[in-house]
């Protein structure tokens, strides 16, 4: 159990019966009465975001979490088979839990977020930025980088992203996996 005011970012609380992440709090003070903590909690399972008020020295059930590295190693349907780096056991886990999954070849790093004291996987995620080649995208011409125009390109991964004009087929580009944006073309 913690309370109230001792929430942080990246806390985790269990409440009525979902888990919360703390994603932002604030202690005010109000002219007259007692003070409060005004928090934003996301929904570990759904993603949902709520605010939710808590009256100072109020009693939560804290949630202790365990970030660990895992390795994506391939996967089948709808599941994704991980190595975990440490005890080298093989891991399932849905693809719905996972961001960035689009993003994910073969021998990547993901961090998994898990429940400590039951073991249970709440979620994985991909690191912000990665390197993927491009497949295949339409040729560039000599001075299309004169212009911001995009133009669409597939990755070895499968997904469609839009690059600029002036990037070719066999090029290897940062994309960031949280909303599949084009970020720079890598030197190889």
């Amino acid at each position: 159990m913690i309370k109230s005011q001792d929430i942080k970012k990246g806390t985790c609380i269990r409440m009525d019966g979902k888990l919360y992440f703390c994603i932002d709090f604030l202690h005010v003070k109000p002219g007259k009465g007692n003070t409060i903590m005004r928090t934003t909690l996301k929904d570990v399972v759904s993603g949902n975001v709520l605010e939710k008020r808590f009256n100072i020295g109020e009693a939560l059930e804290d949630v202790r979490i365990e970030r660990r590295p895992y390795q994506f190693s391939y996967a089948e349907g709808e599941d994704f088979h991980f190595l975990n780096q440490e005890t080298w056991d093989d891991v399932l886990i849905a693809r719905d839990l996972i961001t960035g999954v689009d993003f994910m070849k073969e021998g990547d790093i993901v961090e998994v977020v898990s429940d400590a004291s039951t073991e249970t996987i709440l979620y994985a995620e991909m690191p912000v930025k990665t390197k993927l080649k491009i497949v295949y995208t339409e040729p560039g011409l000599k001075g299309d980088t004169a212009t911001n125009t995009l133009k669409p390109a597939k990755l070895e991964t499968g997904v469609e992203i839009r690059v600029p004009l002036f990037i070719n087929e066999g090029e290897v580009v940062e994309v960031d996996t949280r909303d599949g944006s084009y970020l720079q073309r890598v030197k190889q």
